[in-house]
């Protein structure tokens, strides 16, 4: 039975690799991770594969954070696993390491949840993941999830142990992220439980990966900066997991937060243009801090991330954000066309990539 790494263990990994810059993906093709991993046209989803690998490898970025489907899992089990395979020996083939995530706390009200179906997936135009407005935007009450029903949650603890357990020792994979933004659509402790379930399944297995959970409402400006499921997600992560979307000087003061447990940091979703969280102000920071980063997406398409969260247009109606800039784009790197949404951006990116990969490689002279 492994055990959470020592501090000096979680840097040594961490020191013995190039600086980690990677991105959230959800294939251009796709309207959600349903359309990505399940099999009708499938084809066309691995095309799609193909093509954002190769461009993801020709701007520097050498890492990826992919959002595992249970639903998927469950109903078409032996073709997701063979689609598994073949995502990591893309990635591979264009040296980019893959962080698997599997709970998932960014959910919608009860009164809306229903299990995914699988098949042709409906497309609105107008929000993330093709729906007309976002359900997550206004919680009567907390957010559904399958491990509220007690067969899903076992169900979904044989998917983590099979997949952590066939890839512990595949360096292909480099990181488990076992949990998104845990206590979100205001679940709070709900999750908590399974997700100290999927970490001791998860280390039973012993793998050369380090384990971590997404931290997401660290708040400097709070008395409490840091709730109770974030902090219990950061007391079982070897590497610290964070998000943030706010603009500089939040992001850095998150960062001296999180700096006091003195482990590497991943920032897994970050970019949010309007809000001021760019690539121009945040990307040279984390890479003088030396923070992994994963901004949200890199093609638009079907999925609609450039398109703004729906509580900021309600902000903006209400004349209480007049802030905003709605000419930009919120999240994506890439025009459908594959050309940068700004050439601006995709310069910082390649300039970065390539000063970390030079300091890199004299240091291991």
């Amino acid at each position: 039975m492994g055990e959470k790494w020592s501090k000096e263990r979680a840097w040594e990994w961490y020191n013995s690799r190039p600086w980690i810059r990677g991105f959230n993906y959800v294939a251009y093709g796709a309207v959600n991770r349903i359309e990505q991993w399940q099999e009708l046209e499938h084809d066309r989803i691995e095309k799609c594969f193909r093509e954002e690998m190769k461009l993801a490898h020709e701007y520097g970025f050498n890492a990826v954070r992919s959002i595992l489907p249970y639903e998927v899992w469950g109903r078409q089990h032996d073709t997701f696993m063979e689609y598994i395979e073949t995502y990591l020996q893309i990635c591979a083939e264009n040296e980019i390491g893959v962080m698997f995530c599997f709970g998932n706390d960014c959910t919608v009200p009860m009164a809306e949840y229903k299990l995914p179906e699988l098949g042709p997936q409906h497309v609105d135009m107008g929000y993330h993941g093709g729906m007309a407005r976002s359900p997550h935007d206004v919680l009567a009450d907390h957010g559904k999830s399958p491990l509220d029903v007690p067969e899903y949650a076992e169900h979904f603890c044989q998917m983590v142990d099979e997949i952590v357990g066939k890839y512990a020792k595949d360096e292909r994979v480099i990181v488990w992220n076992m949990f998104n933004e845990i206590g979100n659509s205001r679940r709070q402790m709900l999750s908590v439980p399974w997700m100290e379930r999927f970490f001791e399944i998860a280390r039973s297995h012993d793998p050369i990966q380090p384990l971590t959970a997404d931290a997401w409402s660290i708040g400097p400006e709070r008395e409490e900066k840091i709730h109770p499921w974030d902090m219990r997600a950061i007391e079982l992560s070897d590497v610290i997991s964070y998000h943030d979307y706010r603009n500089f000087q939040v992001s850095v003061d998150i960062l001296d937060i999180l700096k006091e447990f003195d482990r590497p940091i991943f920032n897994t979703e970050w970019l949010h243009r309007m809000q001021g969280n760019k690539v121009q102000t945040h990307l040279p920071l984390f890479y003088l801090e030396k923070v992994a980063c994963f901004n949200w997406g890199l093609v638009v398409g079907k999925s609609q991330n450039n398109e703004p969260w729906e509580a900021i247009w309600r902000r903006w109606e209400n004349g209480q954000g007049e802030h905003y800039d709605f000419t930009q784009w919120q999240h994506e790197l890439f025009r459908p066309n594959f050309r940068p949404y700004d050439p601006k951006e995709m310069r910082i990116f390649k300039k970065y990539a390539a000063m970390a990969d030079a300091k890199f490689a004299a240091k291991k002279k």
